[in-house]
């Protein structure tokens, strides 16, 4: 690939490698250019541009991205369309992310102008949940360097990636009894633990209660065994404090052995990891009766996964197994400086407020007002909007009102709302636009600007703009994409508001994009819930919710 300034003369069919603002145009970085675009600089007085030239051999960066994925794509993950040189991989599936650390480091390591990036190793992942992101870095691949990529990622005996679901396997747990101990810890553990399990998709068999003593605990296991446990946990009432304690001893006493004691992860040291026949056994840390993360959540991802855990595998776990808060401690007296050194300030969240539009005429849905159709639960979809919204960072949350305005408040009463009304909300879409952003705070670094008829944008969703936006880092634009798609809800930095304030006709600020595409970055969704809106009656039977006129 050639890179560097070129005359006009010889730009035709190269790549522009930077955007330009030209007079009422704009050229976007990647544009292969043409006549037309070359005609358009020359008018705008230059007489070169940077450019990216492919030279033979060379695979263009979409194609490129495309090829690597296909590549890398195995059972229960599918992947993205390529835009701007990049494509996404996705779980199809709720389970546990395995990874082949080594390919993906030898991957990487092979030329600067590919790359893979994903979630950490053995993470839980969520149906449609993005677990790795190719991108091309240039815009273009020397085919040679592309092939040796595929030859490796092709070279194991197993996928790159994988995705193991979780297994609904039965459950049982030893709970430990010693005199003094009250019924509320004992009830905690009880909780903790069966939350943890049916969020794997396991089940409970009804529980033993025992005293704190070996012999107990051995025929208690036996039990469950019987019962049908494929995973057995026991819950002492005293810690664990080497393998041959009480707990461990019920395990080898129920004949069975211990494997490891200890783990490199904090809170989790404690665990004891054993196995009686081929079922896995555990003695819990005590930090197992706390909801909080901890080292035993870590095995029993893997183990609810069929990922085998072996001793070795336990103590790889230190490095990122620091979990606990710990306060920092304060220096001996004589070691402390006079003066206090000082702190580092984390980094400062950005105050956004969201902006709901809920002015509209629902013309398309007349008689009926489009925001006031109620799901089966009886909730408004402008509601659910507005629930979301408050489900996420963004504050305050405005919500812009026109058309049947009363019956808009009435139904969103008792939510911390602000509320801004369009008078002229009957000329368009600019005039609901421009009554909210006239309401927003002065302390608001930006705005989200979400449709009162996409109700299935989520408060996390939203927290994923909110958590791109940066605009000293030249975020200042954030909007969601899916398979490359673009969406809504998008958020602006407030530096745009006079040109949103200057929009007329029933138009919004998208089309300020084009104009400041060096300032806008685009975020992929996990699903499509940012392409959908209800604006029909027709659109409304897919409405998961299972809408009904309201």
């Amino acid at each position: 690939m050639i890179f560097g300034p070129t005359p006009l003369e010889e730009a035709k069919g190269a790549i522009l490698a930077h955007s330009l603002r030209l007079p009422g145009k704009v050229l976007k970085k990647g544009t292969v250019l043409d006549d037309e675009a070359i005609a358009a600089i020359r008018d705008g007085g230059k007489r070169e541009v940077i450019t990216a030239r492919l030279e033979a051999g060379d695979v263009p960066e979409n194609d490129a991205a495309e090829r690597l994925a296909v590549t890398l794509t195995a059972p229960l993950i599918a992947r993205s369309r390529a835009a701007t040189g990049r494509v996404n991989l996705l779980a199809e599936t709720a389970g546990l992310l395995v990874i082949d650390e080594k390919r993906i480091n030898a991957i990487n390591a092979i030329d600067e102008s590919l790359t893979v990036a994903t979630l950490p190793n053995y993470t839980p992942v969520a149906i449609k949940e993005m677990i790795a992101t190719i991108k091309v870095i240039p815009f273009a691949v020397p085919g040679p360097v592309l092939g040796v990529v595929e030859a490796v990622a092709r070279g194991g005996k197993a996928p790159l990636f994988a995705i193991r679901p979780f297994r609904p396997l039965k459950v049982g747990l030893v709970l430990t009894e010693l005199p003094g101990i009250k019924e509320s810890v004992m009830e905690g553990a009880v909780e903790a633990t069966t939350a943890r399990v049916e969020d794997l998709r396991g089940s409970m068999l009804p529980v033993e209660r025992v005293r704190h003593e070996e012999a107990q605990i051995g025929d208690a296991l036996n039990r469950l065994r019987r019962a049908g446990a494929e995973l057995l946990l026991v819950a002492g009432a005293s810690a664990v404090v080497d393998r041959r304690d009480v707990g461990p001893a019920g395990i080898v006493r129920a004949g069975g052995e211990i494997l490891h004691f200890g783990m490199p992860v904090d809170p989790g040291n404690l665990l004891c990891l054993g196995r009686i026949g081929e079922i896995p056994a555990m003695v819990l840390p005590g930090c197992a009766r706390s909801p909080k993360l901890n080292g035993f959540d870590w095995v029993l991802q893997r183990i609810f996964a069929g990922v085998p855990v072996t001793a070795a595998d336990v103590m790889g776990m230190g490095v990122g197994g620091l979990l606990k808060e710990i306060e920092v401690r304060p220096l001996p007296r004589e070691q402390a400086p006079r003066v206090a050194p000082p702190a580092i300030a984390p980094r400062r969240a950005r105050s956004v407020a969201a902006l709901i539009l809920a002015a509209g005429r629902s013309r398309r849905m007349a008689p009926l007002n489009k925001l006031l159709v109620a799901d089966t639960q009886g909730i408004p979809m402008v509601a659910r909007v507005v629930d979301n919204a408050l489900g996420s960072h963004a504050r305050p949350v405005i919500v812009v009102t026109g058309h049947e305005r009363d019956r808009v408040e009435e139904a969103l009463a008792g939510r911390p709302v602000h509320f801004a009304h369009a008078e002229d909300y009957a000329e368009g879409l600019s005039a609901s636009l421009k009554a909210g952003l006239a309401a927003l705070p002065p302390e608001a670094e930006g705005v989200v600007i979400c449709l009162g008829d996409m109700p299935l944008v989520s408060g996390p969703m939203l927290d994923r703009l909110i958590a791109a936006f940066d605009p000293e880092e030249g975020r200042a634009i954030v909007m969601p994409t899916f398979r490359g798609k673009q969406g809504n809800p998008m958020l602006w930095a407030r530096e745009f508001l006079p040109e949103m304030l200057s929009i007329t006709g029933d138009v919004g600020a998208r089309h300020l994009v084009g104009k400041h595409a060096d300032r806008m970055v685009e975020v992929e969704m996990a699903d499509d819930a940012v392409l959908r809106d209800f604006d029909t009656m027709e659109a409304l039977k897919g409405l998961p919710l299972g809408a009904k006129a309201g």
